[in-house]
């Protein structure tokens, strides 16, 4: 069936994973913030088991695995779900939390597509500060295995370890708002970038959608050309059984 018609970029399936610092410098009312902005976000995506999957990673000086890919396919159970999350409080172990979202949040077993389904896998981390462990290394394993990496800095996060953990190209990968009170403005950009790929698709689609109507038009008309030699040549007083 053609699908040049497809208009809707939502359309496009993610394996989404937010990783979000709840450390003791993000004040109460810029964590609940935060949240809006993934309730946002998760407002601009068509959730669903065949849709985006989301899940969600917190983290200060541990990390807690909130919910997993396979846990919510309906939006409103899964905003509510969001309104929940309660901070951790101290720390800032974004490297553990990077590893966790890896080992436990992207398997197969935690509800991520197998990567013969060719489903992007997509994390998003959002912290305010430096990280009190390694990222460099984890980071680079986490994009390895396939996983594209969006760093959002937020007040006095560090710039540096932004770029380390992000995928390239770094401009549009790593992204700096002064405070979460305008953390939303990422929202449209964000709808933008997760969409791009699904315009490309659109694309495509169309041009192969386009090739095929020619091509069926013309097997029409060669099939109409032959009907009619057909019907000419065939001598008077033939009858067809």
């Amino acid at each position: 069936k053609c699908s040049a018609t497809r208009s809707n970029c939502r359309n496009r399936p993610i394996d989404l994973v937010f990783i979000i610092d709840s450390s003791r410098s993000v004040r109460p009312a810029e964590f609940e913030k935060a949240k809006e902005f993934l309730q946002d976000m998760v407002d601009s995506l068509e959730i669903g088991s065949d849709a985006t999957r989301v899940g969600l990673v917190n983290y200060a000086s541990t990390v807690q695995i909130e919910f997993l890919l396979k846990t919510y396919f309906d939006k409103l159970a899964l905003k509510q779900a969001l309104v929940r999350v309660e901070p951790l409080a101290s720390g800032t172990m974004t490297g553990m939390a990077i590893k966790s979202a890896m080992e436990k949040a992207f398997t197969v077993g935690a509800g991520a597509r197998a990567g013969s389904m060719n489903i992007a896998k997509v994390a998003i981390i959002v912290t305010d500060g430096r990280p009190q462990d390694q990222v460099e290394e984890v980071s680079a394993a986490a994009r390895a295995s396939g996983i594209e990496i969006y760093a959002v800095g937020v007040d006095r996060a560090d710039m540096t370890s932004l770029r380390l953990m992000a995928s390239q190209p770094h401009d549009e990968h790593v992204f700096y708002v002064e405070t979460y009170g305008v953390i939303e403005k990422l929202t449209s950009k964000f709808r933008e970038t997760l969409c791009e790929e699904m315009r490309s698709e659109i694309t495509q689609d169309a041009c192969i959608c386009e090739a095929q109507i020619v091509f069926q038009k013309k097997v029409q008309l060669t099939m109409q050309e032959l009907s009619r030699k057909h019907i000419l040549l065939r001598p008077m007083g033939q009858q067809d059984y």
